[in-house]
């Protein structure tokens, strides 16, 4: 089953029901949701009756409602997975995203399968095996270099999916298990902890600091709004914006504002298309730099860079607005060019280099600029707060009130004929897919006595269709004469097209296809998974047993590993950061170095050939009993 990756799809987060409809209204071609369980984000579970209303509302512009049920399972959680898994499909939803391969060894409807980005798939014979094991969409790893994908699209023909904007885990997913090494808070289960975005401290080998309490694992968020056109070059045809767990501001901004980039490129490819219906116009003028960021970076897509730390503060630092040019006791002013408003977040970094942030009660513009005067608990302006410092903006209040409103409409183009039939009329109306439907209207035909206005009215009332999904793109009234017709009539013939057409469009509307596996089963591509592989269940032994892997080792949530091993495995390198690379410096040897964290000490080790370090350490003592795969 080859895939046509001339068919864009842009795909955004639905933390719950009402975010996915969103989503949809301004403009994804697809949204992807948690259920009520398993969906690798602890906080943002969904009753099925909540899937349904989504998918119901997706499914009127031909978009997609994709469930993740994407963490590792127990042996026990199996039967209840696979329950909710026909639950979801029941309910319309399309397809399901995957990391446990336990799931494909239940009695599961024939709904798409998507590999997560849990899954791991960085190589081509990763991305090959998952497509004959049944996999109809990969996720692609987000460390991937453009001719690294263009060399997996080339050879496969699963659906591509790439991470194109949000927020970035610093390791390999899947591969992280710093979190549930030091709270028991598992990742692989939807419950990490982000020790990744902790301050650490950074020593040599030898104890000498090399930097102090900076938060040497975070990373500025992705964004490849830039690289769109060379990832639909490469052969990405699924845009994925992260965020499940983020608000609604952030899903309508970022989504809309993709979905403008996407359009704007489509229009310069005649070949190319999107997956859904219709278009969305915004209320609002879509800013990605308004949301909440870490900065932004491309990651690896075009090779390694050197600047893609958040090392300063995990936080929204937001836009540079101007610099501190006046103290009072409880107000400043700053020589901001920028319009500021009452009610803004703003933000700086104290003497100690921390992040400090403040809500504007009163923005006063001045001939410099504006005085602000913040809300203070003791009425007093913070020491650390001194002339010159840089001031950012992180919460735009206008901006906000923009998008707590309606802010976006998404509507289908459709063509309306107006024709007489043999005892009345009849209305046509045929949508930009070629779906039709047609609507009849007995009613004598009386001769009007103004033909230009008995014309315009028929324009007029069949084309109101503002509180609908569907906007006129064109009228024809194919009369051999103007006709009155009462408007009451007219009115309720247009309504009878509607209904039509939207019993048309569902009837017309298919489900993606479910990918049939190889067989026999395609071989694994090693013959021997470590405590990497997340092996959980005995039912995910036997999927890799059944596909020639003939050493598995169980997840480390099974607690076999006691000693130290790499808690992490990450493409970003702190010897490169700070200029310790053997490949940059002659002469240097990648030694182990160490990050510090109160108490906790972790060994980086380095990996030059791949260009990878890990993050080495062991459980914390105060471990639960450990499970073991029946």
């Amino acid at each position: 089953m080859t895939q046509n990756r001339n068919i864009l799809e842009l795909l955004a987060p639905a933390k719950n029901a009402e975010f996915g409809i969103e989503a949809v209204n301004h403009g994804a071609d697809a949204v992807y949701i948690g259920g009520p369980a398993f969906g690798a984000r602890a906080n943002a579970g969904n009753p099925v009756a909540d899937i349904e209303r989504l998918t119901r509302h997706a499914h009127r512009f031909n978009a997609r409602v994709l469930v993740a049920l994407n963490t590792i399972l127990k042996d026990e959680e199996l039967e209840e997975a696979r329950q909710l898994v026909w639950q979801v499909y029941e309910a319309g939803a399309d397809a399901l995203i995957v990391q446990d391969m336990g799931l494909l060894e239940l009695d599961l409807p024939p709904i798409q399968l998507h590999a997560s980005t849990q899954a791991d798939t960085r190589t081509l014979e990763k991305a090959r095996f998952l497509e004959d094991a049944g996999f109809s969409q990969i996720v692609l790893a987000r460390e991937l270099a453009l001719e690294q994908i263009r060399n997996i699209a080339a050879n496969t023909t699963a659906t591509l999916e790439f991470f194109v904007h949000g927020a970035l885990c610093v390791s390999y997913s899947g591969l992280c298990n710093i979190s549930h090494a030091q709270t028991g808070r598992s990742a692989n289960r939807g419950d990490c902890s982000q020790a990744c975005r902790l301050p650490y401290s950074l020593a040599d080998q030898n104890g000498r600091i090399i930097a102090a309490d900076k938060h040497l694992l975070s990373i500025k968020d992705n964004d490849q709004s830039d690289n769109l056109l060379a990832l639909i070059d490469a052969g990405i045809s699924s845009f994925k914006i992260e965020g499940r767990l983020k608000d609604l501001s952030y899903v309508k901004n970022i989504t809309a504002y993709y979905r403008q980039r996407l359009d704007e490129i489509i229009e310069g490819l005649p070949h190319q298309r999107r997956s859904s219906s219709g278009c969305s116009s915004f209320l609002f003028t879509p800013q990605p730099e308004k949301t909440f960021n870490r900065g932004s970076t491309d990651y690896f897509l075009n090779e390694r860079k050197a600047d893609i730390g958040a090392f300063e503060s995990p936080k929204f630092v937001g836009e540079k607005i101007g610099q501190v040019i006046r103290l009072g006791r409880s107000s400043f002013d700053i020589n901001s060019e920028l319009a500021l408003h009452n009610g803004d977040g703003i933000a700086w970094f104290d003497d100690g280099n921390t992040l400090v942030g403040l809500r504007i009660n009163v923005a006063e513009a001045t001939a410099s600029g504006y005085r602000l005067s913040p809300t203070l608990s003791d009425g007093k302006l913070p020491a650390g707060l001194r002339m010159g410092t840089t001031i950012y903006r992180n919460h735009d209040q206008e901006f906000e009130r923009l998008l707590e409103k309606k802010s976006a409409r998404r509507h289908i183009p459709v063509r309306l004929r107006f024709v007489e039939t043999p005892d009345g009329f009849a209305l046509h109306m045929t949508d930009d897919e070629g779906v039709s439907a047609v609507a009849e209207l007995p009613h004598a035909r009386e001769a009007a006595q103004n033909p230009e206005q008995a014309l315009a009215s028929l324009r007029e009332n069949l084309g109101k269709l503002g509180t609908t999904i569907y906007s006129a793109e064109a009228i024809d009234l194919a009369i051999a004469s103007a006709w009155f017709v009462p408007a009451s009539a007219l009115n309720a013939l247009r309504r009878a097209a509607v209904e039509a057409l939207d019993a048309a469009r569902i009837a017309a509307y298919k489900r993606p296809e479910h990918r049939i596996p190889l067989e026999p089963p395609a071989p694994y591509p090693e013959d021997a998974l470590s405590y990497l592989g997340n092996v959980f269940n005995a039912k995910a032994r036997a999927f890799y047993q059944k596909h020639g892997v003939s050493v598995i080792e169980p997840a480390y949530e099974c607690h076999q590993e006691k000693g130290d091993v790499s808690l992490m495995i990450t493409k970003h390198c702190l010897r490169y950061s700070f200029n310790l690379c053997p490949k940059q410096v002659k002469g240097l040897r990648p030694d182990p170095m160490i990050l510090i964290n109160g108490n906790e000490k972790l060994t980086l080790r380095f990996d030059c050939k791949p260009c990878e370090m890990h993050v080495v350490g062991k459980l914390r003592k105060n471990r639960t009993i450990p499970l073991t795969i029946r």
